[in-house]
């Protein structure tokens, strides 16, 4: 009478798991095997009656399973996450041409429009004493522009592939990426101004031959203090675009590359003029302020340096992720020095508030381009792994802008931008009356053809190199971004002064400057 209650209290001592149970349970986990009847036998020898369901669970996972490989999901794992897992990145977005314009048209015409107010003030600023005396200025200017570039719009990118791939969705992982990267573009940004300033020096020096002490501490001082200054505003509001752009549905890759410019350029070019400016003004009487704030900026690198060797994903980026950043200030400051030898001829005057206008937006383009190639390239793995999504070898153009894939579509819609971007950034100059400059037919002809060819070669370049780094265990988001907005801003003024070279031959004298 005894053995009765005896086995309910055994079942109730088990949980209540033994009468009913699924199938997988009666399988051994380390053999994979059916476990063998003795194992639910009583001590006394005496059987438990088991009824074997399926479990609920179980069909409810499987279920799931299918409809998540049914709509396209990366995770074939999706019913057998641990619960210390963070969360599963979202699968990337099926954008459709109308959908990529839509998100990146406004943040390509804010940016545009930072442009033109760049334009502006370069235009006003070229006449004052410090641009007139120290003309390595002009030099720092197109160095200074493509760092703010290389390094917000590689920040940008970073960022939103680790949004995309779901490596910010916790607020630990959030803190860490905002500090880790914050430190590291500081650091960039105060060892590449520095170097920026020494290029425009010997840049300066080689033509003329004439060298000063004074001088040189000048574009040091003013140059190591706007990229440090530019960078902390900019990083932090480059962060709130990316975060806010991931909560609200929009793709960060279509947005914040744009947004990163829109108040770059501007930003960047008044702090290099007011910062010069002032400092031009206590060289005479206050000559050791100059050297000051050049320590000063210095000083904190130690403290950046550490902060930025704490972030596992920073600490790759700040020993490898010199080169580009470097490789590319000299090759904007090449671009500085066409635009130095430019702007002092009178028949090239009016150069000064186009130039910000085409190197930022074909830089806006190419870094869109790099960021949505690069994003999808982290989708489908890591960087060296061998895809078919990577090709190495040098494309061809009708695969760039022809083919039927997302990239390619990409491609044509931000190339399709550029005529009628510029129209509206033109007429936006002429209404008030930047540079003094008519706008003719043969202008607009002329302006329009050194655009497009500038963004058809960035395109196709980035579609290249994107992937040609892919293949070499480069990672783009760090190393392509800087390559392509200085190839740029080379192309953009280097185009850009043959079409007013052409001009002047031909006689439109429409576009010379008035007095």
């Amino acid at each position: 009478m005894s053995s009765k209650p005896e086995q309910k209290e055994t079942h109730q001592a088990n949980g209540a798991v033994l009468p009913i149970m699924p199938m997988d349970c009666l399988t051994s986990p380390d053999r994979g095997q059916l476990v063998e009847p003795s194992d639910f036998l009583e001590p006394d020898g005496d059987g438990v009656e088991v009824v074997v369901l399926e479990s609920r669970a179980n069909a409810k996972g499987v279920r799931e399973e299918d409809a998540l490989l049914e709509n396209g999901s990366q995770s074939n794992e999706s019913d057998d996450t641990s619960t210390d897992r963070g969360p599963e990145p979202a699968s990337p977005l099926k954008e459709t041409s109308f959908s990529i314009g839509l998100q990146v048209l406004f943040p390509f015409l804010l940016a545009g429009f930072g442009t033109v107010a760049a334009g502006m003030v370069l235009d006003i600023v070229q006449h004052w004493d410090v641009f007139k005396y120290v003309t390595e200025v002009f030099i720092l200017v197109p160095a200074l522009l493509g760092l703010k570039g290389n390094l917000e719009m590689t920040l940008a990118s970073r960022l939103s592939t680790a949004a995309n791939i779901g490596q910010m969705d916790t607020p630990k992982e959030l803190w860490r990426m905002i500090t880790g990267n914050m430190a590291l573009i500081q650091v960039q940004a105060t060892v590449v101004g520095f170097l920026a300033s020494i290029a425009a020096v010997i840049f300066g020096w080689i033509p003329d031959g004439h060298f000063s002490i004074d001088h040189a501490v000048l574009l040091c001082a003013s140059s190591v203090a706007t990229a440090f200054i530019a960078s902390l505003v900019l990083g932090m509001i480059m962060i709130g675009v990316i975060i806010g752009s991931r909560k609200m549905g929009i793709n960060p890759d279509n947005v914040a590359t744009p947004i990163a410019a829109s108040l770059g350029d501007l930003i960047t070019l008044a702090l290099l003029s007011g910062i010069s400016w002032g400092l031009y003004k206590e060289l005479e009487s206050k000559a050791y302020v100059n050297p000051l704030v050049c320590a000063f900026f210095i000083a904190l690198l130690p403290i950046w340096i550490i902060i930025a060797k704490k972030n596992a994903a920073t600490r790759e980026v700040l020993y490898s992720g010199w080169e580009p950043v470097i490789i590319a200030m000299a090759i904007s400051s090449v671009g500085g020095l066409i635009l130095d030898r430019t702007v002092s001829d009178p028949n090239f005057a009016g150069m000064a508030v186009f130039t910000p206008v085409i190197n930022g937006v074909g830089g806006n383009l190419v870094a869109v381009q790099a960021s949505r190639i690069s994003t999808y390239l982290h989708m489908s793995g890591m960087p060296g792994e061998s895809s078919e999504t990577a090709p190495r070898k040098c494309p061809s153009p009708c695969s760039t802008f022809f083919s039927p894939d997302v990239n390619s579509r990409s491609a044509r819609v931000l190339f399709l931008l550029v005529v009628p971007g510029h129209l509206v950034f033109l007429y936006t100059i002429s209404s008030m009356q930047g540079g003094h400059t008519t706008l003719t037919l043969v202008f607009i002809v002329f302006y329009m053809t050194a655009a497009l060819l500038q963004v058809l070669i960035l395109l196709y370049i980035a579609d290249w190199m994107v992937h040609w780094m892919w293949g070499r265990d480069l990672d783009p988001d760090n190393f392509s971004i800087p390559y392509l907005t200085a190839l740029g801003d080379l192309i953009g003024t280097g185009l850009l002064a043959l079409s007013f070279h052409v001009l002047w031959l031909i006689g439109d004298r429409d576009t010379d400057v008035g007095d």
